[in-house]
């Protein structure tokens, strides 16, 4: 067991987040109690402006809104397919979040939109329209309330953890719960029994497998899923309008009984993606929890690290990889302590390969453990499932870390670059329980 790093005792460690870098106790508390207790700025990638583009973008700011239920809606209230909506990335959900996002209509269409908690503002024209990774990061001004440690106690651990982070130039870049699903953490459960080819256990996972943190009236309409194995159409009638993707799959195998691929086939394609993405996530988790368990240095290479330079706007570019050996590891360790170059560990997916040296035993195990192996994540019929993977970075910087205190919890105010979670850095001040995340 690592002496370096703190041991997590929480459920996260079930995903994989078996660490922190930060060795005091933790505030206690939750996030979330309200949505304004979560807000999110996108750094946004702007397309230019163009007097005859045919796309309309808008920065829209919405409050307790599921980014998939947001699109969705929105389509259907303009009158067009959900396909000509373009965003640039998932946002939390029980938050206030402002994002770029670009529509196939009229000015006007858009701007007689009506939804609740929902604001457009700022539309101009472009010639092209946005899409997934079209950001450069996101602001957070976060909230914590319910804390368990008192206000002197509370103001200690914020100093000390802020001063781990600063001192090990960033956290453990673990994918945090809202990958994997904070009230019902499944979704990486459904990626892998599609990665495994049992699509039919895949749909019935999703659907029917309820969580303790659910509303009784949800659980018991999976627990109905769950005890009929023949679904049919008077199952539907009892789905409420919050299951909606649920109540697509199994409006599908009412229609087309066994067709399991077709019923996948029926989401929306960035959640058809998420579930494999989800479960590369938590092998990605345990890979970095097994290099923190033999004490290895996030901030530092050792030989056989694949190492990924950042742009001007810190951006990886992962076109450009560098393994480290003995004859450059000065050089990389060099580049790597100056910010301009970050650590990585695979992704692991069709046209994966593993490192070198202690990290490549370590993916190794895991992939060994697993009993998977790279055609795996090619999946027939389904291409939106299928996944080439990639590697990300072990470590995560931060900017314009601020901490302040108040009578009833205290505020953090960072900002992140694209694809990293803000509470993986709350984590390590908070060390709560997920569902309090």
């Amino acid at each position: 067991m690592s002496a370096r790093y703190r041991e997590c005792h929480t459920a996260e460690a079930d995903i994989g987040m078996s660490f922190y870098i930060s060795d005091t106790d933790g505030t206690g508390g939750r996030i979330k109690k309200e949505p304004e207790d979560f807000i999110v700025d996108e750094i946004s990638d702007r397309p230019e402006h163009s007097a005859g583009g045919r796309f309309v973008i808008a920065e829209v700011t919405s409050r307790n809104w599921e980014t998939n239920r947001l699109v969705r809606l929105l389509s259907r209230n303009i009158g067009m397919s959900r396909e000509k909506v373009g965003f640039a990335g998932t946002k939390d959900k029980r938050a206030v979040t402002t994002q770029l996002m670009s529509f196939e209509c009229g000015m006007d269409s858009l701007l007689n939109v009506n939804l609740k908690d929902v604001e457009i503002k700022n539309p101009y024209t472009a010639k092209r329209g946005i899409q997934i990774g079209d950001l450069i990061g996101n602001s957070f001004r976060i909230r914590v309330t319910e804390c368990d440690a008192d206000k002197d106690t509370v103001s200690d651990i914020l100093d000390a953890v802020s001063s781990a982070v600063k001192e090990n130039k960033g956290f453990p870049n673990y994918f945090g719960v809202q990958r994997f699903g904070v009230v019902r953490p499944i979704t990486h459960k459904v990626g892998e029994l599609i990665v495994r080819g049992d699509l039919e256990g895949a749909v019935r996972c999703y659907v029917s497998d309820p969580s303790s943190f659910e509303d009784e009236a949800t659980a018991a309409v999976r627990r109905s899923l769950s005890e009929n194995s023949d679904w049919s159409g008077r199952l539907l009638d009892g789905m409420p309008e919050s299951l909606s993707f649920e109540k697509l799959m199994v409006g599908h195998i009412v229609s087309h009984p066994g067709d399991w691929r077709g019923a996948i086939g029926e989401l929306p394609k960035n959640l058809q993606m998420m579930f494999v993405h989800a479960y590369q996530s938590y092998l990605f988790n345990r890979m970095l929890s097994g290099r923190m368990r033999r004490g290895l240095p996030l901030d530092r290479p050792v030989v056989g690290d694949v190492v990924i330079p950042l742009d001007s706007d810190r951006v990886p570019q992962h076109d450009n990889p560098i393994v480290t050996v003995p004859g450059n590891i000065d050089l990389v360790s060099r580049q790597v302590g100056s910010g301009r170059a970050l650590i990585t560990i695979s992704l692991f997916g069709s046209e994966s390969r593993t490192t070198e040296g202690e990290m490549g035993e370590i993916e190794r195990s895991v992939i060994g453990e697993e009993g998977i192996s790279e055609s795996d994540f090619i999946v027939p019929g389904l291409p939106h499932c299928s996944s080439k993977g990639s590697r990300r970075e072990i470590l995560c910087p931060v900017s314009d870390l601020t901490h302040a205190v108040s009578d009833d919890g205290y505020e953090v105010s960072f900002s992140l670059s694209k694809g990293n979670y803000a509470t993986c850095l709350m984590r390590e001040y908070m060390k709560s329980e997920m569902n309090r995340y």
